[in-house]
């Protein structure tokens, strides 16, 4: 359409990528504006949490990098960590603030294997992060 190609045209070549449209990133952002994507998985992390059974495990697949930036943080947070203030290592090594919610079961994210992108190459910018509830409060400072 007309906006696609308007689109088209005010992107530097440089930063267009050869097999990406470079409106498909432009009418992304608008959508999840539009839709409030990303307050909603804030607020459905939130509920999720609070839902969760002792000894449950809360699984989620994120599929862009503003997703999972929330969703790291959302984790990070219910596990008591806070980032590292001087920026020098990670925020997964920061001394836990507050008692954990949540036990992080991956340090990073897990990303798709070559089969299952191979089967669906719409899975290749997925990834997965998962976290456990404590059957105890105590379980949680015990990792």
């Amino acid at each position: 359409g007309q906006l696609a190609d308007l689109i088209g045209r005010v992107i530097p070549r440089a930063t267009q990528s050869k097999d990406i449209n470079p409106a498909t990133r432009s009418f992304q952002a608008l959508r999840i504006e539009v839709n409030g994507e990303l307050d909603e998985l804030k607020a459905g992390l939130a509920a999720g949490v609070k839902r969760l059974k002792p000894g449950g495990r809360i699984v989620l697949l994120s599929y862009h990098s503003l997703e999972d930036r929330i969703v790291k943080q959302f984790f990070m947070e219910e596990a008591g960590r806070t980032p590292n203030p001087s920026g020098m290592s990670p925020a997964i090594f920061a001394v836990p603030q507050t008692v954990p919610r949540l036990n992080l079961l991956t340090r990073k994210p897990v990303p798709p294997g070559e089969e299952e992108i191979y089967r669906n190459p719409r899975a290749r910018s997925a990834r997965l992060r998962a976290a456990l509830k404590p059957k105890e409060e105590t379980d949680a400072t015990n990792r």
